[in-house]
């Protein structure tokens, strides 16, 4: 006759917690780091031209951006209405293509200061492994390039190596929705583009 089996108990009639594996295996096999797993991602080739004098420098394209391959592509971004009324032009009603027509008709340029990187989401705090752009492909590609802007304050991080390498620097408030700072307030500090273009014409 078979006999049941019985349950292994404490003193207290619970049963007993079951061990779980050595340490030394959890040792062997530590927990991932955020955004270890995520894809390597790249970011948008350099809008530059032998007429750039103003190269705006973002952080990293978010992840719309990166979906429709297209600069500030996130509805609620502020930047196209903050350029659009920094140069006066009406940019916002203009398709991607004649955006940036019009963008290089001004001698403005637009790149950013990572062009790749592992990140899960859009926010800046999330990015890692970054892989900065290089100032030399900047300077083949605008020679007459003199100011460079720096959109919000992970952008900024590069000011120092742009500065040293001898341009003039303008660190903006950053456009993206994230960053809270009213849109008037923003536009104020982003008039300096304009008035700059406007000095060398």
């Amino acid at each position: 006759m078979r006999t049941a089996a019985r349950d292994r108990r404490e003193p207290s009639g619970k049963p007993a917690p079951r061990a779980g594996p050595p340490v030394a295996a959890r040792a062997r096999n530590p927990r991932p780091e955020p955004g270890c797993r995520d894809p390597l991602l790249h970011g948008l080739p350099p809008v530059l031209g032998r007429g750039t004098t103003v190269l705006i420098l973002g952080s990293f394209p978010g992840e719309a951006s990166l979906a429709a391959r297209q600069y500030y592509a996130h509805p609620r971004n502020h930047f196209w209405p903050l350029v659009a009324a920094s140069i006066d032009a009406p940019l916002a009603k203009l398709p991607y293509r004649a955006r940036l027509r019009e963008l290089r008709a001004h001698g403005i340029g637009l790149w950013d200061v990572i062009v790749s990187c592992k990140r899960h989401g859009s926010l800046d705090g999330a990015i890692r492994m970054a892989v900065p752009g290089e100032i030399s492909r900047a300077r083949r590609a605008a020679p007459g390039l003199s100011l460079i802007c720096f959109n919000g304050k992970t952008a900024a991080r590069a000011l120092p190596a742009w500065r040293e390498a001898g341009y003039a620097t303008l660190a903006l408030p950053s456009s993206s929705p994230a960053y809270t700072l009213p849109f008037a307030e923003k536009l104020a500090a982003w008039r300096s583009v304009g008035e700059f273009l406007q000095r060398r014409s």
